[in-house]
């Protein structure tokens, strides 16, 4: 099986190399427009743009499989402040499945920062004297003192979206 994954961001890649590791013969990288703003700030913005990321991938390199992988802030109901959470899609030809990976509530300094227009991972590399933090531990890396890694948090979006193609529970 040939995967395709929408960016050539190198966790992205990892995360979904070891999500489909016992299916895929061949996992590559495209860089794919997400059709959403660089920080999504909504569920429904993060989810677009992962199911983007999936269905361009597809339709980019002759996959078997096109997976989408978007990190967005986002209130949830009934609880106080803003939260990272990682969505992934995953594309057929035929069906485009989601699956989340977990949800981090995030400081309110951090928060406040990121509905006011910021980009999260641009942000943390200024306050922490980082470069490059969306490319390596990521947010959720700094937030849980690396208890979880940014790639493991996506591998898990990417295995929840798999679920409905690789099981017949959703057949």
């Amino acid at each position: 099986m040939h995967v395709v994954v929408g960016s050539t961001n190198p966790v992205k890649l990892n995360a979904t190399e070891a999500a489909v590791e016992a299916l895929a013969d061949t996992v590559v990288a495209v860089d794919v427009d997400p059709g959403v703003p660089e920080q999504p700030r909504s569920t429904e913005q993060t989810v677009q743009g992962a199911k983007n990321r999936a269905r361009r991938a597809l339709a980019a390199d002759r996959a078997d499989l096109g997976v989408g992988l978007e990190g967005g802030v986002a209130s949830v109901a009934g609880l106080d402040g803003q939260f990272l959470t990682m969505w992934a899609a995953v594309a057929t030809g035929e069906s485009v499945s989601v699956g989340a990976g977990p949800r981090l509530r995030l400081p309110d300094e951090i928060a406040d920062a990121v509905v006011a227009g910021r980009e999260l991972g641009p942000l943390l590399d200024e306050v922490l004297g980082t470069e490059g933090l969306k490319r390596g531990r990521g947010a959720v890396g700094v937030f849980t003192g690396d208890r979880v890694t940014r790639e493991a948090a996506l591998r898990q979006a990417v295995a929840m979206a798999l679920g409905p193609v690789v099981t017949e529970h959703y057949r």
